[in-house]
């Protein structure tokens, strides 16, 4: 394998957690998430992302389909918050290491409260980032949330009914 290793895949490798990575070229601008679904070729329902947000210095994250909006009532519900804001993105590397579209659940500074959302259970595996732009894991969402102490919860927005 010529790609080198990230921290996230590391920390797989070590717990034995069964996992393929996607690679996707990144330099073309595309890295939002229904794009990069496209790029490894992944249904965009699989395809997580991971968001970041905070109730004062608490920070939580957010695993949420790539499609999907985060919706911070749920959220804060989720977190035991009366109210939550998404982390300003210039704070984004300084508490997990990671910058945008190259930000993991697996492998953070610290490990934070962290929860998927539940459309993950129905699926056998999931897609999340890497470590690294243009690289995503794809592997069990049960073993994903059991390996970071994450937590299932309904966090995204319902789609307008129109």
């Amino acid at each position: 394998m010529s790609e080198s290793k990230t921290n996230a895949m590391r920390i797989l490798d070590k717990a034995g957690v069964d996992y393929r990575t996607h690679a996707y070229d990144p330099n073309d601008g595309q890295i939002h998430g229904t794009a990069v679904a496209e790029k490894i070729g992944l249904p965009v329902d699989r395809v997580f992302k991971t968001l970041v947000a905070h109730h004062g210095s608490a920070l939580y994250i957010f695993v949420i389909p790539v499609a999907s909006e985060l919706d911070l009532k749920k959220a804060a519900k989720a977190a035991g918050e009366k109210s939550i804001d998404m982390l300003p993105l210039k704070d984004l590397q300084k508490h997990t290491g990671y910058i945008r579209g190259g930000c993991s659940p697996v492998g953070m500074k610290k490990l934070y409260p962290t929860f998927i959302d539940s459309s993950a259970e129905a699926l056998f595996r999931i897609a999340v980032s890497g470590g690294r732009v243009g690289l995503q894991m794809e592997l069990a969402a049960g073993e994903l949330a059991g390996l970071i102490s994450a937590r299932f919860a309904p966090l995204a927005k319902e789609e307008e009914q129109g």
